[in-house]
């Protein structure tokens, strides 16, 4: 663990918000993410911000090996609940990490980075470039995104950049010819408000491919 106070403060902040409830997500995989991969062949994959591990348990029923890291501790034991209820237990290798201090070692067939946002100090383009780095020769990466606040959001964070697909592309600073883009773009999908109500969100999703 960090010694570092601000990363402290990051997994202490995550842990209080897990404790709020018993459930904080749906606890369905990530669409975009299921659109993506689903009858791919599996492998090794990496699942960067797991949360309460929907995605995970998602890939380990589809047969990946998945390991799969977060910031918070309280998430992590919540998400091994869930994937010993679901009967993969054994496919999922839970890790804590503070994404900015260290890094899940290996490389990986899937590498996703589902909404790696926070209000906390998060190097997310570093991480990132560390993220491509552990992609093996012919694996993926899948990186998704917030494309704006919701329209519930009633003080948007002006120090918080959403970027584009674009701008995270350009900031992998990846070698030139050894990686194709597969998907590019923004899509909506349908969440609820706080009340409960439906709206439309936008977000992004950048797919790509190692070459070599």
């Amino acid at each position: 663990m960090s010694n570092d106070s601000t990363s402290r403060t990051d997994a202490e902040m995550w842990d209080d918000r897990y404790r709020e409830s018993d459930r904080i997500w749906s606890g369905n995989p990530n669409s975009v993410l299921v659109r993506e991969v689903e009858g791919v062949k599996p492998g090794r994959a990496l699942d960067l911000g797991c949360g309460e591990g929907a995605d995970a348990v998602w890939l380990a029923r589809w047969g990946w090996q998945v390991t799969a890291t977060d910031i918070s501790r309280v998430a992590l034991e919540r998400a091994a609940g869930h994937a010993a209820e679901a009967g993969v237990a054994d496919r999922i290798d839970w890790q804590w990490h503070d994404l900015g201090v260290s890094f899940p070692a290996g490389e990986y067939d899937l590498v996703s980075a589902q909404f790696l946002h926070s209000m906390g100090d998060l190097p997310r383009e570093r991480i990132l470039r560390q993220a491509a780095s552990a992609v093996a020769p012919g694996g993926v990466f899948l990186v998704v995104g917030h494309a704006g606040f919701p329209a519930w959001e009633k003080n948007p964070h002006p120090e918080v950049h959403l970027p584009t697909t674009d701008e995270v592309l350009e900031s992998l600073e990846l070698p030139e010819g050894e990686w194709e883009v597969l998907l590019s773009g923004e899509h909506e999908r349908v969440q609820n408000d706080p009340d409960g109500n439906p709206t439309t969100r936008t977000d992004n999703a950048l797919k790509l491919r190692r070459r070599r």
